[in-house]
């Protein structure tokens, strides 16, 4: 019989344990700042940012529209860190998924509806696969640092799409990009009826469904498949992997095409919604790219919840702009996001503090038990 304290020896537990500490001193860093700033409205301003997605069916709707990047960054990031290696790149492969899928539902005007969609996002996935693969065969095959490597093509990512857009999808008069016909927008699969408030609906789509699906697929691939193994195996020791028999090199390549391909989605998922005006041009890379590093952080790389954890940082995110009814900045909410993302880093020390203190209290009832034996034993 498997006894009651086997939760917390399992590391799924362990870590999700850790998570919510991180989560829960984020919090009370915000709530200490609400104090500060304006202490008679600091309550009222806290219980908006915690219960500002659920406030009415349109805020939740938004919620899972802003979750939806994230999620598939985030994703892109924990396959990459599941496998060994540090994709900080997300930003360039989201940016150029985005602009490839916004292209073909631009360009592409005589495809059938469901199809023409489908092949943006196709077109998204292979793209952003492509931006992640350079930085894959640098490190396959010349040793360099993913990490460096990742960073420049984020900013040959940026410029790359402001020179496609400006020249190929940009609308002189609106000063903007152009937007995807209708046959290229995710569809909303009923979510503007359910998610309505007496007003314009939210922006949410089928594109949350498919970056669930997606979320549940990696892992699946992960921790069910051949491939899986593989890929893990390489990077938790890539000499030994090597010396099994695994073909390192590809599985290195392999793993950064696949992280690539799920951040190049996400900017798809995010450009298809048709609720935006255009991919602007910036001089800043993505912030979605970046956001992801933290989602996987919180969540530990498991796909799984990864999902929890990007969408919670959506709520977060739609809590914020509740808040400001009562006069407090969205800086604030930055403040806690930041606060949690940085105790997300000290999660796998919280998980082994948790196991520590998990077995030295297994010792004590152990020792007591003993003693107790002992002494019926006189």
């Amino acid at each position: 019989m498997k006894g009651k304290g086997n939760f917390i020896e399992r590391q799924g537990f362990r870590s999700a344990l850790a998570s919510i500490i991180a989560i829960a001193i984020g919090m009370v860093a915000g709530l200490i700042i609400l104090l500060i700033s304006n202490p008679a409205k600091a309550l009222p301003g806290f219980v908006a940012i915690a219960t500002g997605g659920l406030s009415n069916m349109k805020y939740m709707g938004q919620v899972l529209y802003y979750a939806t990047p994230i999620i598939m960054t985030g994703l892109s990031v924990a396959f990459a860190k599941k496998t060994g290696l540090f994709n900080i790149g997300a930003s360039g492969q989201y940016m150029m998924g985005a602009f490839a899928a916004v292209y073909v539902g631009v360009k592409f005007t005589g495809v059938p509806a469901g199809l023409h969609c489908l092949l943006a996002i196709l077109a998204a996935a292979v793209v952003g696969a492509v931006w992640g693969s350079v930085p894959g065969i640098l490190k396959a095959y010349c040793n360099i640092n993913e990490v460096i490597a990742c960073i420049m093509m984020n900013y040959i990512g940026m410029s790359t799409c402001n020179l496609c857009v400006q020249q190929l999808i940009f609308d002189r008069k609106k000063n903007q990009s152009l937007q995807p016909v209708a046959s290229a927008i995710l569809p909303k699969l009923g979510f503007d009826k359910i998610f309505v408030d007496g007003g314009a609906p939210s922006s949410v789509n089928a594109g949350f469904v498919i970056a669930v699906l997606l979320g549940i697929l990696v892992w699946v691939i992960l921790e069910k498949t051949k491939l899986g193994f593989e890929l893990k195996a390489c990077g938790y020791n890539r000499d030994a992997s090597k010396y099994g028999g695994i073909n390192d090199k590809k599985n290195i390549l392999l793993a950064m095409v696949i992280s690539g391909s799920l951040a190049g989605i996400g900017g798809a998922l995010y450009y298809l919604s048709g609720a935006g005006s255009g991919i602007p041009v910036q001089e800043v890379v993505a912030a979605e790219g970046f956001n992801g590093i933290p989602v996987a952080l919180l969540g530990m790389s498991n796909p799984i919840a990864v999902i929890f954890t990007g969408t919670f940082m959506a709520y977060l995110t739609q809590g914020g702009l509740s808040m400001q009814s009562y006069g407090f900045p969205t800086q604030i909410v930055d403040i806690m996001s930041s606060v949690i993302i940085y105790f997300s880093a000290f999660a796998l020390f919280f998980s082994q503090t948790i196991e520590k203190l998990y077995k030295r209290s297994k010792a004590k009832r152990a020792a007591a038990a003993q003693t107790g034996k002992g002494g019926d034993g006189k």
